[in-house]
């Protein structure tokens, strides 16, 4: 298992490399550079977007013809300048390494246009994406494993057959429709007004006591994280099911009950463990896009600033070293968690051993 282990932290490299190095690539042809933003707010043009004429030729830079878009009535001098402090006076690919020789040392530098470090901007916004994606993650797998292990166990009766259709419902429901009719029917949107209407926290929250600060942080998530949450449970809940069918259906399951083994002892002595290997499976990729994909939508109908807005506004505003920095902070943190995913197998099922794989 240790040398399994090297082989996956080895691999992490050449893999966030590759991660790295096709992103850049690929934003050298999107038009309308930093350059471009601060030229457009200078002249009170606003969104960079609005300015362009032909602008698709436009590399990362915002340059078609070897001039700025909007740039014509500024000193050149000026224009220098900015290329030095944005650092667009150097060649490409003497950015790219650079910029990897600084997330090396975890050094992700300071946004262009907040003042602010990159990893201060993702500490501020952090709180917010870990409510929704921690309670959003640890509802779905609480209720959703109970529920189709009820599920397998009863299969083809009423209770299958209603709780199927109320979960397909549930998972064609988009999320932002979902959070609509929330905030409709419970935030005073045209029925009660039970929960608030934007915000992680009340105005007053420093003012409350632990109880009343623990109280107020509950009462402003429930609705956000109810959004979030309702398409995860479709999945979760028929691929728990599933996979415990198959598992019920095979010899060794037969020959416990034969034996006179107790059905919960059967069900959560024997099927339970070899069950959740595939629930376990999929953990990473949910913990990943969940945690820190963020929902912008969700994020933006209830006023929540999180990463979700972080990244779009990055994006929107051609803010590289928030998009790269945490593009390669959070990469790195997916390529962990898919190396743990695996410990867990093992844990689980002692009988898997990665050490033997061919590689």
């Amino acid at each position: 298992m240790g040398g399994y282990i090297l082989r996956r932290l080895a691999l992490i490299i050449p893999t966030l490399f590759g991660i790295m190095l096709i992103n850049f690539a690929l934003i050298q042809f999107v038009p309308g550079g930093p350059i471009e933003q601060v030229i457009a707010r200078m002249d009170g043009g606003g969104d960079v977007f609005e300015r362009f004429a032909g602008g698709a030729d436009a590399g990362m830079d915002g340059r078609g013809d070897g001039t700025y878009v909007g740039a014509r009535g500024l000193p050149p001098e000026f224009i220098e300048e900015l290329e030095r402090q944005f650092g667009f006076d150097k060649p490409p690919i003497e950015r790219f390494f650079t910029m990897l020789w600084n997330y090396v040392r975890f050094d992700f530098g300071e946004s262009y246009f907040r003042s602010i470090s990159v990893v201060d901007l993702v500490l501020e916004k952090l709180p917010v994406s870990i409510s929704l994606g921690l309670w959003s993650t640890l509802i779905a797998y609480l209720v959703s494993i109970p529920l189709g292990i009820r599920k397998a166990v009863k299969d083809g009766t009423r209770f299958d057959t209603w709780t199927s259709g109320a979960i397909i419902v549930g998972y064609a429901i988009p999320g932002f429709l979902f959070a609509i009719l929330l905030l409709v029917l419970f935030a005073g949107g045209s029925y009660f007004q039970i929960f608030p209407l934007r915000g992680l926290t009340s105005d007053n929250w420093h003012e409350l006591s632990l109880i009343g600060k623990v109280l107020d942080y509950f009462w402003h998530i429930t609705l956000p994280v109810l959004a979030s949450t309702i398409s995860a449970f479709a999945t979760l809940t028929l691929l728990t099911k599933n996979s415990f069918l198959d598992e019920i259906r095979k010899q060794y399951v037969i020959t416990a009950r034969a034996k006179g083994v107790s059905e919960r002892r059967v069900l959560y002595g024997h099927v339970f463990r070899n069950a959740m290997l595939i629930i376990i499976a999929g953990f990473p990729a949910v913990f990943v896009s969940v945690f820190f994909g963020g929902s912008l939508i969700i994020e933006t109908i209830f006023s929540l600033d999180g990463l979700g807005r972080l990244g779009f506004e990055a994006a929107v505003a051609r803010d590289y070293p928030v998009i790269f920095g945490t593009l390669f902070a959070f990469g790195l943190l997916g390529l962990v968690v898919g190396l743990i995913s695996d410990l867990m197998y093992v844990w689980i099922d002692p009988r898997i051993d990665f050490e033997t794989r061919e590689t």
